[in-house]
């Protein structure tokens, strides 16, 4: 499997490149900017984009998805309670960052779908909380899991759809999860779902 990392944005968000060796078949997790540094990668790597997939879709989680999309005509997943974040730049706080992006996904996804990427299958997770369609992508032994889960943190709270007590559930049932994943998520470093377990303070223990 690959897997590359690019930090994107103003605000720093892991934007990942995830693809099938055998197909050279792709996929983003969180373009949220350097749209030509991502497509470099994508062509140094002889990979072919297929989805764009959005762990939610703040404005600093989607900033490179329009153009991306147009370049590549790539699809859009996202989970379906956040078709009202993306569609309204109210919602998603591009308009504090002084413009407007609203944008529809191509594929609204539910609770434990899977997404085949050539031979490697993707899972979707719903992890409500930080936004009300907030999901994670659990592949092989990795869990990418957007602004629900950081190391030895969660993602806030206080905006449009955030709910503390379900965010708090999210997180408990990634715990659940088996112990080796690593985990990578929005911003900052990566992890593991045993070192959450025995270090991050809101996971239940």
């Amino acid at each position: 499997m690959f897997l590359e990392k690019i930090v994107a944005g103003v605000y720093g968000v892991n934007c990942y490149i995830l693809g099938d060796d055998e197909t050279k078949k792709c996929a983003v997790i969180d373009p949220g900017g350097d749209c030509d540094g991502i497509l470099n990668i994508i062509k140094k790597n002889e990979l072919n984009l297929e989805y764009i997939i959005l762990t939610h879709g703040h404005a600093d989680h989607i900033g490179a998805v329009k153009e991306l999309k147009e370049k590549t005509n790539s699809t859009v997943l996202a989970h379906k309670e956040e078709e009202i974040v993306l569609t309204n730049s109210q919602n998603n706080l591009t308009y504090m960052m002084g413009g407007s992006i609203e944008i529809e996904a191509d594929r609204y996804l539910n609770d434990e779908q899977s997404i085949e990427l050539g031979n490697l299958n993707l899972q979707t997770i719903h992890t409500p909380g930080h936004t009300l369609g907030g999901m994670c992508i659990k592949v092989e032994d990795c869990l990418f899991t957007g602004d629900t889960l950081f190391r030895s943190s969660i993602g806030r709270t206080d905006l449009f759809g955030g709910d503390y007590d379900k965010i708090i559930e999210s997180v408990n049932r990634l715990s659940k999860l088996d112990d080796k994943l690593k985990v990578f998520p929005g911003h900052g470093p990566a992890s593991t779902v045993e070192t959450e377990k025995a270090k991050n303070p809101y996971i239940k223990r």
